[in-house]
């Protein structure tokens, strides 16, 4: 049971088509790669293009029942990311906005960086097409996450990025320039442009249920077509601190937001001034309130939407509830006073288990108000689909009566790619969802779940303009030769924004969603099965939202210079070699750790989710003769054990022995070792060389000569929080838990990366994640993020020093004593005289920076979160 008790099925992928195939299950797990796909994204391609070859319609049959499905992965990875920042309590508000003041305070190194991933990325290069790549999918160009959108009518566009802030477009999309950078959070809730021109920046994003990154609050930038965010154009004080935003509405002089501690409202007219609580249904789970320590106060007050009553401002209607349930969910209005739960909706839900995450649209004329809803009860029970339904209001007013016009098995029979057993429609509406209408043809709805939904005629019939790939259609072929114009260009899958605006009187609609923006026209051209023939990305690299969890850097075996690649959220694993002007993606789904040879950077392993390790020795680049021979597929899955009984991380640890390129270690409920290194053909040829226990699994890993360090969690969440460290050698020998001490040297804290000296492998670093305990209410949580030990792990010191009080995510121990640290926001470099921390550049923008690695040129690389990949000559951090 996760921690926010929503039951989710943790069974995993397994290559379910040897009957229809004819294959041995032996056949059936060599095609797929070993099954190690727990999303079952590759599975189902690989079954496509099976298939394909057999003669057999693209999904004969369905991965089924062993396979997990996408909701429970993203449901999963949003948990274990908070866990790694709250736990061993809740984070209490002010936390980041203490902790950017602190690092504002502090001076910076010498040089500049260098954002090496600001240029396209394309999702369908055909230079790594191949069954472990998404490429043919239909998506084309991406960027990281958009989670924010707002246009007007003269061509100016405006994406609020999930951790990497917003950026303006003068040209409808595309030539993006970033005008959040002096902002001290850049994860976006919302983006509105209100009835004067001006542009509100709702922080903190909301759309993983207050698991994301959280805010400082909203901003007004009164000349959004020239000007830039500030610090100083905060709306209000700091109430709106340390939360989420999923929502803002206007209403006569009012601005409403809906946010993860309720609903709070603002004069729209004076910017100054307290924002005032209008509603919060559990107050006393709110911070400062008697219960705010209690693990589950993230979850008691969430709000995902407001509805105003066009014809009357002050009739307002809130809906309320956590994703996942509670009893407090619902739908609110005010009466005689205060706020009461509203009956007699007519089809939309008032029944507790059946209102989870809302979203409401209200048409340009007011005669139309338009909703989605998520059931807690179906996304817990219901393996096909959490979506309660879309409904209409025809009166416009946002108590109705209303009525569904559509249900997810409505939705999947009009063009849908998600029409399997365990995933359709709606299965991820927790987490995916937008709704818009046309300001022109109040009958005209655009509706986003993991794809994109259009209505004509006010939900009468529906049409799939933006599908969730093109595998499995008749059009789709994974040969490059064939694929060219057959299928015709998608979005990229799980929705998130829209707006709808114009220039030159040609109006437009712009979808935000995994993969960055996408445009067509309002009115656009479709092929007969609904599917829209007209979108275009406007991901063009101007907008570096990617959001790497890792990178790895080797030398170009061309010998022109350096290859640089990294594993990121939904988009894969991006492979940039020099000359390139387009980066490709060799791995498809998510991407996780990675390994590089620094001598050949062609040697790549790439982790997909849980331990699911791939490795090629050729960059994945393909000459097409796997189109007819799967077992020439130029990459091959190897991953350990724990991939297939579920017990590893999300983004599971795996690196390689920094003095022993082919010693590589895995984290798991197990330490794995591969003394194969690149030339590993199978998951069999890791060797077990400790068990962490049951309950227990590893969040970092290191190895120098082949002495081993590994840092664990278990329980990981709120509940009972424990950590530890325990030291081996590779070859199995020698194994044995560290004695923590329990006087808070090291704190009862996310343990989250560790740094081996080379000249000495007893002289160890430790990075510890979340908040110290001034900010965290729980056992042990401590101070400190950042600690040394030089006798193996016998004792620690806390050299944190006046490093800032936020999470730490990686170290790195540099030429000449150097240290530099990746936190939540950018990077920290303290010399060997240990005379203070510094700010890592002048340049690097405040995001998290999850990786640190140097590479064989002598610089240090950072994977971000939100802003890309980026580089700083390591002789300049002084």
């Amino acid at each position: 049971m996760a921690a926010n008790g929503q039951r989710r099925r943790r069974v995993w992928a397994v290559f379910a088509t040897t009957a229809a195939l004819g294959l041995t299950v032996t056949q059936a797990q060599a095609a797929s790669g070993g099954g190690g796909d727990p999303f079952g994204v590759r599975a189902l391609q690989q079954q496509a293009l099976l298939n394909q070859q057999k003669g057999l319609s693209a999904f004969a049959e369905d991965p089924g029942d062993e396979d997990e499905d996408e909701s429970g992965n993203i449901a999963e990875q949003a948990d274990q990311y908070a866990e790694a920042r709250t736990s061993p309590g809740i984070v209490a508000p002010g936390a980041y906005g203490a902790a950017y003041d602190q690092l504002s305070g502090l001076p910076h190194t010498g040089g500049s960086w260098s954002d090496l991933t600001k240029l396209p990325y394309d999702s369908d290069d055909p230079r790594y097409r191949d069954i472990n790549s998404n490429s043919s999918g239909g998506a084309g160009r991406v960027t990281g996450r958009v989670t924010g959108l707002a246009a007007d009518s003269h061509g100016y566009v405006y994406a609020g990025s999930a951790n990497g802030g917003v950026f303006r477009s003068r040209s409808g999309g595309g030539h993006w320039t970033n005008i959040s950078d002096r902002l001290p959070a850049l994860s976006t809730g919302d983006l509105q442009l209100d009835p004067g021109g001006r542009l509100w920046y709702a922080t903190g994003e909301a759309n993983t249920s207050a698991t994301a990154f959280l805010g400082t609050g909203v901003y007004v930038l009164h000349d959004p077509r020239k000007g830039s965010f500030s610090r100083h154009d905060r709306v209000g004080g700091d109430e709106l601190e340390s939360t989420s935003i999923n929502a803002l509405r206007f209403g006569g002089s009012k601005v409403w937001a809906a946010t993860t501690r309720g609903v709070w409202s603002h004069s729209t007219k004076s910017l100054k001034g307290a924002w005032k609580l209008e509603f919060a249904p559990n107050p006393d789970y709110l911070p400062g309130g008697s219960k705010a320590a209690d693990p589950s106060a993230a979850y008691k007050n969430i709000t995902s939407d407001i509805a105003i009553d066009p014809k009357n401002p002050g009739k307002v209607v809130l809906a309320v509830g956590w994703r996942g349930g509670d009893t407090y969910n619902g739908f609110y209005a005010r009466s005689g006073g205060s706020w009461q739960r509203l009956t007699g909706l007519g089809d939309l839900p008032s029944n507790s288990e059946d209102v989870g995450n809302v979203t409401f649209a209200r048409s340009a004329d007011g005669s139309r108000y338009y909703a989605i809803d998520q059931s807690p009860e179906m996304t817990a029970e219901n393996p096909d689909s959490g979506l309660e339904g879309i409904f209409v209001s025809k009166s416009g007013s946002p108590t109705g009566p209303w009525t569904k016009i559509a249900d997810y098995t409505q939705l999947r029979d009009s063009g849908s790619a998600l029409t399997g057993d365990g995933y359709q429609p709606g299965i991820q509406a927790w987490y995916n969802q937008f709704l818009t209408v046309d300001p022109k043809n109040r009958d005209h709805v655009y509706a986003g779940l993991e794809e994109v939904f259009e209505t004509k005629n006010g939900g009468t019939t529906w049409s799939v303009p933006g599908p969730y790939w093109n595998f499995g259609f008749p059009c789709w072929s994974v040969d490059p030769s064939k694929q060219s114009g057959d299928c015709p260009a998608s979005t990229h899958p799980d929705q998130h924004a829209v707006t709808i605006g114009s220039n030159g009187g040609a109006p437009y609609v712009i979808v935000g969603d995994d993969g960055g923006t996408y445009r067509r026209p309002v009115n656009g051209a479709a092929n007969a099965e609904g599917h829209a023939t007209d979108w275009r990305p406007l991901n063009d690299g101007t907008m570096d939202a990617l959001q790497y969890y890792s990178v790895g850097v080797g030398t170009d075996p061309a010998g022109r210079g350096l290859a640089v690649t990294g594993g990121l959220q939904d988009n894969g694993q991006s492979m940039l070699r020099p000359g390139d002007r387009v980066m490709g993606s060799n791995f498809g789904g998510d991407g996780a750790d990675t390994i590089t040879d620094p001598a050949n950077g062609c040697n790549i392993a790439q982790e997909y989710v849980y331990l699911a390790v791939s490795v090629t020795n050729n960059c994945a680049v393909n000459d097409g003769s796997w189109v007819t021979d799967p077992s020439k597929a130029t990459s091959y899955s190897v991953p350990p054990p724990d991939n297939a009984t579920g017990e590893a991380r999300f983004i599971a640890p795996l690196n390689a022995d920094i003095k022993d390129k082919n010693t590589w270690v895995a984290g798991g409920r197990h330490v794995w070792i591969n003394s194969h290194g690149y030339a590993i053909r199978s998951g069999s040829e890791w060797f077990g060389a400790y068990d962490l226990g049951a309950g227990h699994t590893a969040t970092a890993v290191a190895s120098s000569g082949g002495k081993v360090y590994a840092a664990w969690c278990g329980p990981c969440n709120n509940q009972g929080f424990t950590r530890g460290i325990v030291v081996g050698n590779a070859d199995g020998t020698g194994w044995h838990q560290l004695t923590l001490p329990v006087d808070g040297t090291v704190p009862n804290r996310y343990l989250s990366g560790l740094a081996i000296d080379p000249a000495d492998s007893d002289h160890v670093l430790l990075a510890v994640n979340g908040f110290s305990r001034k900010w965290t209410e729980g056992p042990g949580a401590g101070v400190g993020h950042l600690f040394e030990s030089r006798n193996g792990g016998v004792s620690w010191t806390d050299i944190s020093g006046n490093l800032p009080d936020v999470p730490a995510n990686s170290v790195v121990l540099l030429k000449g004593g150097a240290v530099a640290v990746g936190t939540d926001l950018g990077v920290l470099v303290r010399s060997s005289s240990r005379a203070g921390w510094k700010v890592a550049g002048d340049n690097l923008p405040t995001t998290a920076a999850l990786q640190l690695r140097t590479g064989p040129d002598g610089r240090l690389y950072a994977a971000t979160h939100g802003r890309g990949i980026w580089a700083i000559d390591v002789r300049r951090l002084r």
